[in-house]
């Protein structure tokens, strides 16, 4: 059962997000990710969900270890309309991203800790224009099902921005936008990441590399956490956002 805050909680994604369309349900979800990530709603949220508050069983289940470096703890399920998600970013233990793009629109906000990120866009045929890369599509046969990247072809792109983002800082994206993020700080980042929208494309495009023409398929596991696993995990992260979030 959901306690107060996650009624709260749940209550603010339905009223936010259950209208707007493209551009508005952009900004509708980054203003719904900074109001949750806020010290006083994110960190009682949290330390109510290790309680046991929601649905751990489930939210554990859309859990796990990325395998690019980060934890992903499924807060929220709001079904095809909407998930929240806390990110924890773990400095050293992964390079950035692969460049890629999302299904849904998405906004993301760092309450602790420090975000690197880069926006890229395909360039020209040029052989000295971007970089050149290996493109893949990354898809899912179900919600709980490991990644599949299948070939693409090659692909050439260009980096059009460079920033950081800092406690406090957010940004939204369209769907089809192409970035990779990292953590940029000394010690663990936290971002509280938003994905919404019902009409969702059926896979992402992910940019990996040189151009090696890859294999025919590769199958990527998620390495989920069980259900003790996502409490522990939520226990200390309410630790470590009732830190200084400058830090």
């Amino acid at each position: 059962m959901g306690g107060r805050h996650v009624q709260d909680a749940t209550r603010l994604l339905e009223k936010s997000l259950d209208g707007p369309e493209r551009d508005e349900l952009v900004r509708a979800a980054r203003a719904a990710v900074a109001e949750l990530g806020s010290p006083t709603r994110l960190l009682p949220l949290v330390r109510e969900l290790a309680a046991g508050a929601g649905d751990p069983s489930g939210c554990a289940l859309l859990s796990y270890r990325h395998v690019l470096g980060f934890d992903k703890l499924l807060l929220i399920d709001g079904g095809p309309r909407h998930m929240l998600r806390a990110h924890v970013w773990h400095p050293g233990r992964a390079t950035p991203e692969d460049i890629h793009n999302h299904r849904s629109p998405l906004a993301s906000y760092v309450v602790r800790g420090a975000l690197g990120m880069e926006l890229y866009e395909p360039a020209g045929p040029a052989a000295d224009e971007g970089v050149a890369t290996s493109w893949y599509r990354e898809s899912l046969t179900g919600e709980e099902d490991d990644w599949l990247l299948e070939p693409a072809g090659d692909a050439r792109l260009r980096l059009v921005q460079s920033a950081r983002y800092t406690a406090g800082s957010g940004y939204a994206l369209p769907p089809h936008v192409l970035h990779r993020a990292w953590c940029d700080a000394e010690r663990p980042t936290v971002t509280l990441f938003l994905e919404t929208g019902a009409g969702r494309r059926r896979y992402t495009d992910v940019f990996a590399g040189a151009a090696t023409g890859g294999p025919a398929g590769l199958a990527v596991a998620k390495k989920r956490l069980e259900v003790n696993d996502y409490l522990a995990e939520l226990s200390a992260l309410a630790d470590l956002l009732a830190e200084d979030p400058t830090i």
